[in-house]
């Protein structure tokens, strides 16, 4: 209990360092992360579930080779690829926020030191120090956030893409059978 206490104590003072940037940065950051997780746990195990079903409902249609058969084809990979992509989207635009806000943490940390630059009429480094902390911070966790984001998000959309072929290919088949 001691040790959650000093973590949480440590999270909260790292967070005091970075300004209120910091903090939107995280919070950014939680939820960009929520809804990669989402993503991972649903093609892991609910997409399996779902493409089931929809290639046994495919294969269990009489007719497959007509026309309208191809339009109730493609729409059946047109509702797969919509389940896949759910959220993707969304991810992709949080990882592009993380530098942006990253950015504002830096103008306003750099803000805040001019002020004290001006107040103090003189260039004072220990009276700067807390500004150059608050510019400098927000824009490595924005960095950071950003750059897990990219790897995970790039995995998210090649493995959806790589599903829905999965998927055109297998009821693709079972059109000549």
């Amino acid at each position: 209990m001691v040790l959650f206490t000093e973590s949480l104590e440590a999270i909260r003072e790292f967070l005091d360092t970075g300004g209120m940037v910091l903090s939107a940065i995280a919070v950014m950051i939680l939820v960009m992360w929520l809804m990669i997780l989402e993503r991972v746990f649903y093609f892991l195990s609910g997409h399996k579930a779902y493409k089931k079903q929809v290639i046994n409902e495919w294969q269990a249609r009489k007719d497959r080779a007509s026309w309208n058969a191809e339009q109730v084809r493609q729409a059946k990979i047109g509702r797969v690829k919509m389940k896949l992509t759910q959220n993707l989207a969304m991810i992709t635009t949080f990882v592009a926020l993380c530098p942006l806000m990253g950015l504002l943490g830096t103008v306003t940390g750099m803000i805040e030191v001019f002020d004290v630059m001006a107040i103090s009429g003189s260039g004072n480094a220990r009276s700067m120090a807390s500004g150059v902390s608050k510019a400098t911070i927000p824009t490595m966790a924005g960095m950071v956030g950003a750059l897990s984001g990219v790897f995970a998000n790039s995995w998210l959309q090649r493995t959806s893409k790589r599903e829905v072929e999965l998927l055109e290919d297998k009821l693709e088949l079972s059109i000549s059978h």
